[in-house]
């Protein structure tokens, strides 16, 4: 019995190894209203067998009442989890999912696709590898849909999927989705997408979702899982300029004194030269300590917590780097900017400026231009309004 039990044990012990292995893509749904991207996620999690059964019978009951699919399965309340938005048949929130397959593990961000929650769903794209802009394929590209992309662009994500949805209300015409997929390139070359697809979906349907479409034999391309499970995002992290900003100072008892923080960008070492901004002080790392022991280097996007040889002044909102490769230190700087807030921007007000965990006070001196995200053309405005883009 007990050597029964220690096969079990090493069984999981190596299960739960391996899936630590796996890499992590992390992801979001975007686009306009309607175009279905709680529905896609939805069937992603139902296709892929990444429901637990109490769940689905859940979603398969209250699909009767807030469902929009006339009593059947609606795999859109699978991530549609307040009130509001099963009521209403939207999203509100953002809505974050977990799973994993074979090849890797995965974290979703459901985002909404109404104008007034444009700040929710940059809020939702800002730890995002990669971007799935959906689009309605009786609709086309519309004007948030320029919006998420250009959004999308500014936050430095890569990778874009534009699936074209529901594809079965078009009659899964090939026409169709080139005819969407030349409008979104004309848009696209307009801003910074490094690595750009192209998909025919009918997430409703699960055509091309997780198998591939028996309807749209045209398109011989990945599917959308197919295409996550091998898009490679290796390349996309800065792993040279090493930047921790402190979130927290750990002092448990008199003998122990770390800084807790996400590893921003680049690697670290034990006994590694640091520096810690603004003091400018030096030291070296001593230990780099996680709740599962000690580690030898520490990578983005791992949390740890950095001890060092010498006593530094060092608090929240600090930031250590290699003292070779410092970050310019500026009073004055341009930023293109998304207004996320009710009140209009008024330039020469007080605001208070958050990076990471540091907070400090600052003026927006001049609005140079708002951008018009249909034709991204630049103009003159006095002010910024409530998820408008400008610099």
């Amino acid at each position: 019995m007990s050597h029964h039990s220690d096969l079990i044990a090493t069984d999981i012990e190596a299960y739960l190894a391996q899936h630590e292995r796996k890499e992590l893509l992390r992801f979001i749904t975007c686009g306009s209203v309607d175009d279905g991207k709680s529905t896609l996620i939805g069937r992603l999690l139902y296709d892929s067998k990444m429901i637990y059964e109490d769940t689905l019978k859940s979603i398969e009951k209250a699909s009767v009442t807030h469902g929009t699919t006339g009593g059947g399965f609606d795999p859109a309340l699978l991530t549609d989890g307040l009130r509001a938005e099963r009521e209403q048949g939207i999203t509100i929130d953002v809505a974050y999912r977990y799973f994993s397959t074979a090849k890797r593990k995965f974290i979703i961000a459901d985002t909404p696709g109404h104008v007034q929650y444009t700040r929710n769903m940059a809020t939702g794209a800002s730890t995002a590898d990669l971007a799935v802009i959906l689009i309605d394929a009786r609709h086309g590209v519309l004007e948030q849909t320029k919006r998420h992309s250009f959004i999308v662009s500014l936050l430095g994500i890569k990778h874009i999927l534009v699936a074209i949805n529901k594809m079965d209300l078009c009659g899964f015409a090939q026409e169709r989705f080139e005819e969407i997929r030349r409008e979104y390139l004309d848009f696209a070359s307009r801003i910074d997408v490094p690595d750009l697809h192209f998909l025919p979906i009918a997430a409703l349907h699960g055509d091309n979702v997780v198998d591939p479409s028996p309807n749209m034999s045209w398109y011989s391309g990945p599917t959308l899982m197919s295409f996550l499970e091998s898009v490679y995002i290796g390349s996309d992290r800065n792993l040279e300029d090493f930047r921790f900003p402190v979130q927290i100072v750990n002092r448990p008892h008199l003998d122990f004194r770390g800084f807790c923080g996400t590893v921003a960008s680049g690697i670290v070492r034990k006994g590694d030269e640091v520096m810690v901004l603004p003091s400018r002080k030096t030291s070296h790392v001593k230990s780099i300590v996680t709740m599962d022991g000690e580690l030898d280097e520490a990578y983005a996007p791992l949390s740890v917590t950095l001890t060092l040889e010498d006593e530094v002044d060092c608090s929240r909102g600090d930031m250590i780097i290699r003292p070779g490769n410092a970050p310019k230190l500026e009073s004055k700087f341009d930023a293109m900017v998304v207004w996320m807030a009710e009140t209009p921007m008024v330039p020469g007000k007080q605001y208070l400026f958050k990076q990471t965990s540091a907070v400090t006070t600052g003026r927006i001196q001049q609005l140079k231009y708002q951008v018009d995200v249909n034709t991204l053309h630049r103009q003159d405005t006095p002010t910024l309004k409530l998820n408008e883009i400008g610099r």
